[in-house]
């Protein structure tokens, strides 16, 4: 049965070229929206974040560039031979406390508190040298300074860095926007903002032996407004939910949300399908989203038996798993959100293509990002209708054969309080919004 629904493709930022001959650095690996929703963030392999604002000449939901800058340059750890990429893994924004936009941006072992401010650019205008030496009667005019420009400035307030032996994969601001925690594959760090030399390890799950490690940390996250709770997820498909105030070591969770898998489906790939590549809370706290790599599991806090919903996103690549292993695609971590209302949830797909699901798990709104879309657009074409139906939906990436694994939608970001989506698809970051 086919949905009708509304969402329009409104933007794409990016090479809009034909070419799919894509600069590595260029590719996008974070987005995320500010707690307002007028300010959009991207981070790329590259270690620049770009900042969009909101276009408020316009009358839809769109956006215009903000500012640019260089977050993070690779370097080298001399002492390990090992080199750390400047990619940026994630970004978080920190609560707008004044004109300046504070956030946090990671690669995989420093973390880096940027403030983002405008600034007024001012110019001397007037100087008492302007026509030659004047008599001492004349009295001493003071040089005047003139507003020239307002520019976007980025500095680095604080460097958090020498915390982590392993790669960073998740951060996560507290609700008293006073702390956040940083999770990498076997540790999770408590770090205050305003103190960058120092953090307590609240979670530790390297064995004292590492060839007995059977499971590492995917991703973590502060619940929305308990500031003592925090969910991390595992490798294993599990996800812990933990307090902080029962211990400083939070060695004993306080619930694991776990499914126990049904023997008919068990292969060699199960543990690998099985591990939790995201996990999100809801914005009123009371359920968990979380992505493995075939479905998207609804959990309600207070029911860690099993899910309230299981969407199956991929259940068609259940069959082509042995090929999916050969190409690396089985380990493609796809992220997934709530919308701003917790009406819905967003994950991606292959063929740049990603879902919306309303929280029943009903209706299935497919919608690619491709650059098709910013041409038909432009051309004023009557069939920009990006908003693929739920039958249409199956014939172009519904089932495996015709999917593309090359192209593929990691990362999106659903605006906190309208129905608008950022998604990034390789270099290219899209704007698709519902119209009412």
């Amino acid at each position: 049965m086919a949905e009708e629904n509304n969402w329009k493709f409104a933007q794409c930022f990016g090479d809009k070229g034909e070419s799919d001959d894509v600069t590595e650095a260029d590719i996008i690996s974070a987005i995320e929206f500010d707690p307002t929703g007028d300010y959009l963030a991207t981070g790329d392999k590259g270690g620049r974040v770009v900042l969009f604002e909101r276009n408020e000449s316009k009358k839809g939901c769109e956006y215009k560039f903000y500012t640019e800058f260089q977050s993070h340059e690779a370097e080298f750890d001399y002492l390990k031979s090992l080199e750390i990429e400047e990619k940026i893994n994630k970004i978080k924004w920190c609560k707008r406390q004044n004109s300046a936009h504070f956030l946090l941006s990671t690669n995989d072992k420093t973390i880096k508190l940027w403030k983002v401010f405008e600034k007024s650019l001012r110019v001397v205008a007037e100087n008492n040298l302007g026509e030659g030496p004047q008599p001492p009667t004349s009295g001493l005019r003071v040089p005047k300074l003139m507003h020239r420009d307002t520019i976007v400035a980025a500095v680095p307030r604080k460097v958090y860095a020498n915390a982590h032996t392993y790669h960073i994969n998740s951060i996560s601001i507290n609700s008293d926007s006073e702390t956040y925690i940083s999770a990498d594959d076997l540790r999770i760090n408590l770090w205050n903002l305003d103190i960058s030399d120092q953090s307590f390890n609240i979670i530790d799950i390297k064995p004292t032996n590492m060839e007995e490690l059977t499971e590492v940390i995917t991703a973590a996250e502060f619940h929305p407004y308990h500031c003592n709770m925090f969910v991390y997820s595992s490798s294993k498909g599990t996800i812990k939910l933990n307090d902080m105030r029962s211990s400083a070591l939070c060695d004993q969770h306080a619930k694991v949300f776990e499914e126990a898998e049904d023997p008919a489906n068990r292969s060699f790939f199960s543990e690998i399908i099985s591990s939790v590549s995201d996990v999100k809370f809801s914005h009123d706290g009371r359920y968990l989203l979380s992505r493995d790599y075939l479905t998207l599991k609804i959990w309600d806090i207070n029911m860690d038996k099993q899910p309230v919903k299981t969407i199956n996103v991929h259940e068609t690549l259940r069959s082509k798993l042995c090929d999916l292993y050969e190409n690396d695609c089985i380990f493609d971590k796809f992220e997934c959100t709530f919308s701003g209302d917790d009406k819905s949830v967003l994950t991606g797909s292959y063929s740049n293509t990603f879902h919306l699901y309303d929280t029943q798990g009903k209706t299935d709104i497919p919608l690619q990002a491709d650059k098709s879309a910013f041409k038909a657009k432009r051309l004023g074409s009557a069939k920009n209708k990006m908003s693929l139906t739920r039958g249409q939906g199956k014939n172009t990436n519904g089932s495996g054969d015709s999917m593309d694994f090359n192209k593929k939608i990691l990362h999106a970001s659903w605006h906190p309080e309208e129905n608008t989506i950022a998604a990034a698809a390789t270099n290219n970051l899209f704007i698709f919004t519902e119209q009412k």
